[in-house]
């Protein structure tokens, strides 16, 4: 088990690696995606094992999704967690495409 807080932790967009990252001490949660022709792809969500069920992968997910929003971008969810997210979210169902 671990110390860290998730609470405290910032997600980080990195534009240049096309995912946006959670740092937590020496371990990064990331969600990586691609644009290509108005749409973001979101094809890999992934949180360290021992830092599961924290709500690190929502807040990364949050943050993907409302930069979709401010770029006018529709999303196209390839990783599962991506698209379970879509469904416990109806707020977010209008960037499906």
């Amino acid at each position: 088990m671990t110390d860290f807080d998730a609470t405290n932790a910032a997600v980080v967009h990195n534009q240049a690696a096309q995912q946006f990252e959670l740092h937590a001490g020496s371990d990064a949660g990331v969600l990586q995606y691609r644009i290509s022709d108005g749409r973001m792809i979101v094809y890999h969500t992934e949180v360290p094992q021992h830092l599961e069920r924290q709500g690190l992968a929502a807040r990364m997910t949050h943050a993907a999704l409302q930069f979709a929003r401010a770029q006018k971008l529709r999303v196209e969810p390839r990783c599962p967690y991506t698209a379970a997210f879509f469904r416990k979210h109806p707020e977010y169902r209008d960037l499906l495409g």
